[in-house]
């Protein structure tokens, strides 16, 4: 039971993800259907569908940070001895860390300290507090992350991929097998 709840912490951006994406997807086709064949639509379709969006897009960069998929320049270290990564990694996760902070307090200050109690989303009455709500949590959550993959990187050692870098090494490999297979054919 454990093992699941851990499972389950562990990869709720990624399910956060999948249900904000399938409820975008299924209420813009819905909206779709009932413009054109009904000649009708939800009213809080529209708002709804681009606050989940928005949600979406910040859990996603939460995930990205948890799988080490951020962008990074990192050619130039090849030609530089590995202390030199290992440091530059370091400082820049250090800079990333101190953007986020300054932006969950930014946002946070927004949210419950300046936000006007009675702004409300234009077709739903939500208040818009609970939508913008997502900028503290994701870059407290996206700070997290990175904070547990260098634990995992330095402490641990264990070596992240980048998700794009291991697809990228596995289509290079099945090529060359796939080449070396139809050179030994011809011969």
């Amino acid at each position: 039971m454990k093992s699941n709840l851990f499972k389950f912490i562990n990869n709720i951006e990624s399910y956060l993800c999948q249900l904000l994406l399938v409820l975008f997807v299924v209420l813009l086709f819905l909206q779709i259907v009932l413009r054109n064949i009904f000649s009708y639509s939800i009213p809080w379709g529209d708002e709804l569908a681009t606050y989940a969006f928005v949600w979406f897009a910040y859990l996603g960069a939460v995930y990205a940070a948890k799988m080490s998929a951020h962008n990074r320049v990192t050619f130039q270290f090849k030609f530089l001895p590995p202390w030199v990564e290992v440091f530059c990694s370091i400082l820049t996760d250090i800079i990333w860390i101190g953007f986020n902070a300054f932006f969950v307090y930014l946002s946070y200050d927004f949210v419950f300290n300046k936000m006007n109690l009675f702004w409300k989303s234009q077709t739903m009455g939500v208040p818009m507090k609970y939508f913008y709500l997502i900028l503290p949590i994701a870059f407290a959550a996206m700070t997290l992350r990175i904070i547990q993959n260098n634990y995992l990187r330095f402490v641990k050692k264990v070596d992240l991929i980048d998700p794009e870098a291991k697809a990228l090494d596995e289509i290079t490999k099945s090529q060359s097998t796939d080449t070396n297979n139809q050179g030994m054919g011809e011969k």
